[in-house]
Parts: C-alpha cells; structure tokens; sequence
C-alpha cells in the first residue's frame, strides 16, 4: 500500500492481501510493432487499445518525424501508411531507450532511399547493435556508427544496391529483436528473401508474435523449425481497417503474481488466454508451482491458498524473459531454493537486470548467485526492512520489486517515474487491487458502534465509514419524495438511486449537496432507512458504494451487514451488542439530547421492532459473522470498548 510518494521515491507498506479486476494497458510489443506495420501500410488503419507510454510515443514521435500522419483520439489511433516508402527522406531520429523501436526501424530505414542518424539516451548507446548492423551490412546497406562501433547513434544512407541472392545470417542469441526487425523490414524488398539463424534463437514466442502481427498485416513468411525464414517476393503491407491490441501480458504479471502472493483472485480483463504474447505462458508457470489460475469471459484470474507452499523450481526461462523478472521475486516466497535458467539476455536490456536485480535482492538479505546467465535464489527467513530499492531506469525493475511488500516489510522505490516507460499509472492499479485491512463492527442500534467504531478508525488513522447514514440518506430522500417511490419495481428504485448523491467521506453528511447531518438522525428517517435497506438494489448499489471507500492504509466500518456481507474477508470482524434495556437507554439519552420529545418504552419497542425486522429480511440480515468477536458493551465505557478492539488488531497484526 502506498503510504507516501514523490517523482524521487515511492515509500510502500505490506497490504493484507491482494485481489479484485483490472485492465493493464495495451502491449508494448504488439503496440510499437503494429504501429511501424500500419505506417508501411496501404491505407489507414485504425489502433485500438494502443498503449500510450515512453516507448510508443518515441514511436510515434519517429513516425511522425518520417512524415506519417497520426491523429490519437481517445482509444483510437488512426495511421496513414505511406505504403512502404517514408515521404520524409532526411531526418534526425530519437528514440530515447525504446529498444524495440530501434531494432525494427533501423532495418526498415536501412531499405529506404533517405539519410537518418538515429540516436537514444545514454544506456540506449550501451546496448550492442552490432549483429543487426552487421547482417545489413551483409546485403549492402549503408550504415556509419557515429560514436563507437556496434553501439548507437548511427548515420544511415540510401544503399545503390541491395543484394538478397544470398540469405541474410543474423545472430539469434543476443536478442530476437533482431531476427523481428529483419523481418518486418524485408517485405520492402519486393523479392523473395531468406533469413537464416547463427546460434539458437532467444525468445522465441517474441518473434512468434512478430509473425502472427506481419500475417495480419498481410504478409506471410515461411518458419523453418526457429532456423530459417523466408518471404516471398510480391508481397505488400495492407493493414487491416481496424486493428485491436491485446492487454500487456508482461504488465499482468506484477498483478498475477499479487493474486499469488496476496491470496487473490486477482483478474485481469483484457488479457486473453489465447494470447498471441509469450509472456502469457507464465501462468503455466503459476499454476505448476501452486496457483489456481481461472479463465473465463470476464479475463484471466490468479489465486492462491494462504495455507499452501509456492513450490521450488528450477527452469528454463529463456522464453519468457521479461515475466521471468516476476518470477524472480515469486522465488523470494518459496518454499526452497529456485533456480532461473538461460537468462542471458538479461544483461542487454534497460539494465544489466541480472547484476540490478542480484545486487537488490542482497539488501533485503536474501542469498541470490548471479551467473552468467541465471539466478540461484534462496529464500530468506527473514527480509531486512525499509530498504531503499534502486531501479536503474528500468520500469520492470520498479515495477517487480513493488511485489517485496507482501513480504510484510515497509518498502522504498526509488525513481518511480521510471514505469512511465510501458506502464504509466503502474502503481495506482497496483494499489487498486493491494487490499488495506478492514476492521467490521456489526450489531445492532444503540449497542454503540458508531462511536466505538469513529474513535477506532482515529487511533488506528484509518479511514471510517458510517453505513447507516448511507441508507438513512436515502431514507430520507425517499421521504422527502413522499413515498411515493414504488419500492417493489427495480426500475423505480435504480431510478431513485441515480438521483442521489452522498458523501460521507469527512464529519458531515451530504445528500446532494445539503447538509443532512441532523436530519438522518430523526426516529421517523431510522424507520425509513430500515424500510430501504430490505431492498435489494438499494443493498446492492450500496454495496458498491461502500467497498469504494476501502484504501491505504485502513478502514473501519460499522454497520449491520459489514463483516457478513459487504466486507466478507475483513481482518477483523467485531460484532458489538448490549441489552435491548442499556441500548434504548443510551437511544434516548440521544434524542432528547437533539431535542426530540420522546418517551422510554416506546424507544424500546420501536428499538425491539428494529432489531427483528433486520434479523428476518431476505437480503443480507443482520447476524454475527463466523470470525467475528462478539462484545457486550453493557456496563462498559466506550474507552473500554474501543480498547478492547485496538488491543485485537494489534494481536492480528503481529502474527
């Protein structure tokens, strides 16, 4: 849970669980690769679900600077192709650390008639280029490296002549982006063109994608068992019209793993089961080393049983390397040593991660072997509190050690802004799902839960909701209405729940807008609140209502209905009663107190009916939950009280 943050640092508390639905933004690779075809394109075409983040808009920035027409509106981002041939000849490229931008438009250019230096940030010139520039060079492009060779910025020329008679040998070992950019590239040559592997592919599933997006794009390119490819000649980019992008499987797998970690389930909608991202093959993964992993029509859901191990491994994860990162951290919670293997390609991305990632592990104690390429992970019995981690400009890096707070321990994340370079509200969903502890107080009227329950949320600085001014709000405004609102057509009621607006956030009551504090204290609108809260639209927009005000670092609720219903997995469950005679005292003691003329009995009686009609109707009655720890506050202050639930959350809280 996030207890502070600036643009420097973002400073987390261990949350008491995890679960709930989200969407992750559009991918990444999917986004920028489908940009770069739908510009090559015939035709415009239309983007759904582009992600709009660092790298895409380096992408777009580039297009734009080669002279294609972009026009974002919203979700939809319509692209002008040029059909093949950029109508800017001369340009000077940056595309920041967007290593995928580099590695599919350098080829892409290499092909083209103009003249462009394309250049990045500081770590974009330390990650090697030299195997793409060197199988271009092959077929007769014209590249210059500026700087240092193999290694950005690089001056690129119009090429007199290309020669594909001979298959074009690309290292396949250091990164499949090669082998992609390649790819997306050849069709340009407007004859057949064979690619061939030197060494064994990485990554695999990337360049998987890369083919499934050219196929949608119209082109089609034979796969030789990941050794060779060919494409033949004839072929042209034409987009589809409308061109949807997948949910980032990479991005779902922080909340994967939170559903894992946090006992879930959490489900993310928009990523699909036959995604065509390699990274979804993670949940394989999950479901191997103990998680329940659903999927339905809604999206893809991860839990895990608190009373079950996350089991050791010890695996090849050379397909999946960036949620291999996830796993990394998934390792700190097993149950023995785990192992990552064939992992390399690690030390060319954003970062050197497989140092980055050693060398903060071993602040928070863990016992990590870095080697050439692969991590042996041992778990920690114990992980050092309020470490400081460092990110090295590497969103994944942020990104995968948010997860080290359900490990119990207060956390920092240092340069959080890093994330906006694939995931710009990262943290905001994350906190979304991360669950803050709930303690419930039900019982019935006049036992004293409202007081005992106010004065528990200021001790504890948590949040406090008030159910009950909830529905007397609406009571109210149902009398206000003369009850003339038919109650037993759900239409009349969805009506009358559209119409109101309450704010219960902070010591008044709002209604609309008016003040209505006093008023939903009146016996009349308590009997009225009673009559609305049979409902059951009424119940269940309330329901909504309610859970919406759950978030860092806690909440307190009271209410009938809390712990059995609204807020089922509560930390702590009180349900606080006292005698009907103790209870119609203290009611009394109110009233007169707001000057309302009153007699004793009746207040008990109307108390009496109360207590039964709220026991009897259909829709979440009022009872004791199972958990819950039941309090007689006959006979004791409310300080007494209010003790004695801190002191159990206390007890909860240091086990």
């Amino acid at each position: 849970m996030i207890v502070s943050r600036d643009d420097h640092s973002i400073v987390l508390n261990a949350p008491f669980g995890a679960g709930g639905k989200l969407s992750v933004p559009g991918s990444k690779s999917i986004s920028n690769r489908a940009l770069l075809l739908a510009a090559l394109s015939i035709g415009q075409t239309e983007l759904k679900g582009l992600l709009h983040s660092d790298d895409t808009n380096v992408m777009i920035d580039a297009l734009r600077a080669l002279g294609v027409d972009i026009d974002i509106a919203g979700d939809i981002t319509r692209v002008s192709g040029c059909s093949g041939a950029f109508p800017r000849i001369k340009a000077d490229i940056f595309l920041g650390n967007a290593g995928t931008a580099v590695r599919t438009l350098v080829p892409v250019l290499a092909l083209g008639s103009g003249e462009y230096t394309i250049r990045g940030v500081p770590r974009m010139h330390e990650r090697p280029i030299g195997d793409l520039v060197e199988a271009l060079l092959g077929i007769g492009a014209v590249i210059h490296y500026e700087d240092r060779k193999t290694f950005l910025p690089l001056r690129i020329k119009k090429s007199e002549k290309l020669d594909f008679s001979q298959p074009i040998v690309v290292n396949g070992n250091i990164s499949s982006q090669f082998l992609t950019g390649l790819l997306l590239a050849l069709p340009l040559a407007g004859q057949r063109v064979t690619v061939k592997i030197n060494g064994v592919l990485v990554s695999k599933p990337y360049v998987q994608l890369t083919l499934n997006l050219m196929d949608s794009f119209g082109i089609k390119v034979t796969n030789d068992n990941w050794e060779q490819f060919e494409i033949e000649g004839g072929q042209y980019y034409s987009g589809p019209k409308r061109y949807e992008v997948e949910g980032d499987a990479s991005s779902a797998s922080y909340f994967f793993a939170a559903g894992m970690l946090g006992g879930g389930p959490v489900l993310v909608k928009n990523v699909i089961r036959d995604s065509i991202q390699g990274d979804i093959q993670l949940l394989d993964v999950l479901s191997g080393i103990g998680a329940t992993v659903g999927w339905t029509d809604q999206g893809l859901s991860v839990a895990m049983d608190n009373n079950s191990p996350i089991q050791a491994f010890d695996l090849d994860l050379n397909h999946i390397p960036d949620a291999a990162m996830t796993l990394a951290i998934i390792a700190l919670f097993a149950d023995g040593p785990c192992r990552l293997r064939n992992i390399g390609n690690w030390r060319v991305k954003e970062t050197d991660r497989l140092f980055a990632m050693t060398t903060e592990m071993r602040k928070l104690g863990v016992n990590v072997i870095e080697s050439p390429d692969g991590l042996e992970i041992e778990p920690p019995k114990y992980f050092n509190e309020g470490v400081a981690i460092d990110t090295y400009d590497d969103h994944r890096m942020a990104m995968c050690f948010t997860l080290i707070s359900f490990a119990g321990v207060n956390i920092t994340i240092n340069d959080p802004q890093c994330v906006h370079k694939t995931f710009p509200d990262f943290f905001e969903k994350m906190e979304s799902v991360l669950q803050a502890p709930v303690v419930t107080i039900d019982g019935p009227s006049g036992s004293g839960k409202g007081t005992v329950a106010r004065q528990v949320a200021e001790r504890l600085e948590f949040s406090y909701l008030d159910s009950g001014a909830l529905y007397r709000a609406v009571g109210l405004f149902y009398l206000n209405a003369g009850g003339s609102i038919n109650l037993t057509d759900p239409r009349s009621v969805e009506a009358l729940m559209q119409k109101i607006r309450i704010d219960v956030s902070g010591e008044k009551v709002l209604m609309n807008g008016e003040d209505v504090t006093q008023r939903i204290r009146e016996e009349e609108v308590s009997m009225a609140a009673s009559k609305v809260a049979k409902n059951e639209v009424i119940r269940g927009c309330m329901y909504d209502i309610q859970r919406s005000v759950r978030h860092a670092p806690g909440l307190v609720a009271d209410g009938r209905d809390m712990g059995t219903t609204v807020f089922p997995n509560a930390q702590l469950k009180i349900y606080l009663t006292a005698s009907l005679e103790e209870r119609a005292r203290r009611r009394y003691a109110q009233l007169v107190e707001s000057g309302e003329r009153v007699k004793m009995k009746s207040v008990a009686a109307e108390m009496a009916k109360r207590d039964s009609e709220d026991a009897s109707r259909s829709s979440s009655p009022m009872r004791q939950a199972e958990s819950a720890i039941e309090i007689d506050s006959t006979g004791k202050s409310i300080d007494e009280v209010v003790q004695i639930v801190c002191n159990a959350f206390t007890v909860l809280t240091s086990r």
